[in-house]
């Protein structure tokens, strides 16, 4: 089929519904579910008001020291803050670790593959680990971002397909959004296009199709890292749009924010147990990718792990 042909089928389509979820009440496999048939979906009262205030108290002291973004991908009115893991306990408590979408990454971005060690064929399960944080505050006159895919960093090439033909593993990220502040669509709400994860790669994006994620303070949105959407414009005189964020990543790739340099090792250490420290990425993919001269790379921070973690 050609690349034009293609290209008019994907816009063609009818939208898929974006699913709307109760944090009390939803499961994880409804959450895949939503994910595989529109890309997006949101999740109500996923952060309470006492968690969100413990987040802002935290990251709003780096918000205010922000200067504005020289270039072109954020708007000027943007201030933004990363490098949260040694920043906020409370964010990645909070936000990173919320149970629900943590199992879905769990689902849909672990890798398992069989291999011959001489005569012994091994089971080697690669864990998702943390892609980045980002705070994002949008204020009054921003211009809209750019629609964009978050996959292309990691050089994915998408084909089309439909939603009965996804394959749970093909997807390389997971995002996850929180409303520090009631987020609309006019003070900048991300926007994404239902389904576009199931575009081929060479469609563009269409402002005509994009579903605004509008958001009550602790809503979330979750969203593939393979569906374009961008945050929106600001048309508000005195609202900012406030939103906490995260990506997870397969283990086997490389991180979009390096989190090895962008958060101080000593407080990283002062902070969390290994469970949070192996999420952040100091851990090995198995069977033994990422290795240092001690072995697993939580010997850097001066824990001790058995050489059967290599293995």
């Amino acid at each position: 089929m050609s690349a034009t042909r293609l290209f008019e089928d994907d816009l063609k389509r009818p939208l898929p519904k974006v699913e709307v979820f109760d944090s009390a009440s939803v499961s994880p496999d409804q959450i895949v579910a939503a994910l595989t048939k529109a890309g997006g979906c949101v999740v109500k009262n996923a952060v309470s008001p006492s968690d969100l205030a413990l987040v802002q108290k935290d990251v709003q002291p780096f918000l205010d020291a922000d200067k504005p973004w020289d270039g072109n991908f954020f708007p000027r009115e943007t201030r933004r803050v990363n490098g949260l893991a040694a920043k906020s306990k409370a964010f990645m408590e909070k936000i990173v670790c919320y149970e629900p979408y943590q199992s879905v990454c769990s689902k849909l971005l672990s890798s398992t593959t069989k291999n011959y060690l001489g005569q012994d064929l091994q089971i080697s399960t690669s864990q998702p680990q943390l892609n980045n944080t980002i705070v994002f505050a949008i204020g009054p006159g921003a211009a809209p971002q750019p629609l964009h895919r978050d996959d292309m960093i990691h050089h994915r090439i998408l084909k089309q397909m439909r939603a009965e033909d996804y394959v749970v593993g093909q997807d390389t990220g997971i995002g996850f959004f929180v409303g520090g502040r009631k987020t609309t669509k006019a003070n900048g709400a991300t926007r994404f296009i239902p389904g576009s994860h199931l575009w081929d790669h060479d469609t563009p994006p269409s402002e005509d199709l994009t579903f605004y994620a509008e958001l009550d303070p602790g809503d979330a949105f979750i969203m593939l890292s393979s569906c374009y959407h961008g945050g929106s414009a600001n048309t508000t005189e005195d609202e900012i749009r406030l939103v906490y964020s995260c990506f997870m990543t397969k283990g086997y790739l490389r991180q979009e924010e390096n989190q090895y340099l962008n958060n101080d090792p000593e407080k990283l250490k002062e902070l969390y147990d290994d469970s949070m420290l192996r999420l952040i990425g100091y851990n090995l993919s198995a069977p033994f990718l990422g290795w240092i001269k001690e072995g697993h790379p939580l010997a850097a921070l001066g824990r001790q792990q058995p050489l059967g973690d290599m293995y």
